[in-house]
């Protein structure tokens, strides 16, 4: 969405645990200083704030002042009753993120939640109920929605220019290696992070359900414990049916080479075959007709004309950027974040139904009827 041009409302931001990501929070933060003022860190290691913000330093000018105005804790719910911030963003290991969401969210703060939700279909739904009820917004660390023409993509999508949706695929080869998992005990472990599916592939999943305009119904998946030491699977491989009718095929690794990233979409319609894709780094993007002509610098155009080119360079290199400026326009006007509590809930599901059919070795029907943690996967012996 393009940036606000009036003296926009400005709003006070917190963010708890601060590991690798909370770098690109506090780089969108610093760069939103009209609208947003990051007043505290936490963390229950001291020194982590400081290391974070010294590997910032780099990356974002006024650092000093940027310091100056917070505030470090080792104890989250001690910030929440000292600085009331209108946004908490979450990004400390997946297995805490319940508790401290609904913390947040009962303290009367708005959040922005890194993928994935929670790790039970129950807990997702339950934040995302509790938001509602409260008034207050979710926003979902989902950053492919928020890349360049998506939101164009999907508005067509929505609007049947391109037809009836015939299947889609896509493939998440985000290679870690083991040194990636030594780092810290909690990492590949059923309980607090899950395997290539659950963090590396969720997020993958739930553009597909944005872009098709459509929800997951059932899934039939495989999985597998190749070359990563870890509890759980670095391959995953499986098909997804849609209330549309479309099929989704997926597959999800982290056995692929760490220096050779790369994520990649899909969509056969009737009007259009739309390929997205992000390879060390670099996008590219085709929407081709059946006559073959390839969209793309046309949606380029639209998109820029719509946002800015400057909101264009900012997202591209930060989707969190997007993110942030999403929330406090939904905070602000009281609309909904592009990607919600709703697709949260939905992409937690997609993934504990996945497993669940991996158990039960055949289709599992989606939403899933009854509640299911990811710790149950406990029980499944990888080859």
């Amino acid at each position: 969405m393009p940036e606000q041009a009036e003296q926009p409302i400005k709003l006070k931001v917190a963010i708890i645990g601060c590991g690798r990501v909370s770098e690109k929070h506090i780089r969108a933060v610093a760069k939103l200083s009209d609208r947003l003022c990051l007043s505290a860190l936490v963390d229950n290691n001291p020194d982590a704030p400081n290391n974070l913000l010294n590997a910032c330093k780099k990356k974002i000018k006024k650092i000093s002042e940027l310091k100056s105005s917070l505030t470090t804790y080792i104890d989250y719910k001690e910030m929440l009753k000292d600085i009331h911030p209108d946004i908490v963003a979450i990004t400390v290991p997946s297995g805490l993120h319940y508790e401290i969401a609904k913390d947040c969210l009962t303290a009367g703060c708005n959040i922005l939640l890194e993928k994935p939700m929670t790790m039970s279909n129950k807990s997702s739904r339950e934040l995302y109920e509790l938001a509602s009820s409260l008034g207050l917004k979710i926003a979902m660390g989902h950053i492919y929605r928020y890349f360049p023409i998506v939101s164009l993509l999907h508005e067509d999508m929505v609007n049947g220019v391109f037809g009836k949706v015939g299947h889609g695929s896509v493939i998440v080869r985000w290679g870690h290696d083991n040194d990636y998992y030594n780092q810290a005990a909690w990492r590949g472990t059923w309980k607090s992070d899950g395997g290539a599916l659950m963090n590396q592939t969720v997020h993958a999943l739930d553009l597909m359900c944005y872009l098709m305009n459509a929800e997951a119904v059932k899934v039939d998946g495989m999985l597998s414990r190749r070359f990563r030491d870890m509890e759980a699977e670095d391959t995953a491989m499986g098909v997804f049916t849609f209330t549309n009718g479309a099929l989704c095929q997926v597959e999800g690794t982290t056995a692929t080479f760490p220096k050779d990233h790369e994520a990649s979409f899909f969509i056969n319609a009737e009007k259009a075959a739309i390929r997205i894709a992000l390879r060390k780094g670099k996008p590219s993007y085709s929407i081709t007709t059946e006559k073959g002509k390839n969209l793309a610098f046309r949606y380029l155009r639209r998109y820029i004309k719509n946002v800015g080119l400057s909101y264009l360079i900012s997202v591209a290199k930060n989707p969190h950027y997007g993110i942030y400026c999403d929330l406090h326009n939904a905070i602000t006007t009281g609309t909904s974040p592009v990607a919600d509590g709703r697709s949260g809930y939905l992409s937690v599901d997609m993934v504990l139904g996945f497993y669940r059919s991996v158990l039960k070795k055949g289709d599992v029907e989606l939403p899933l009827s009854s509640e299911f943690k990811i710790e149950e996967m406990s029980k499944l012996e990888l080859n």
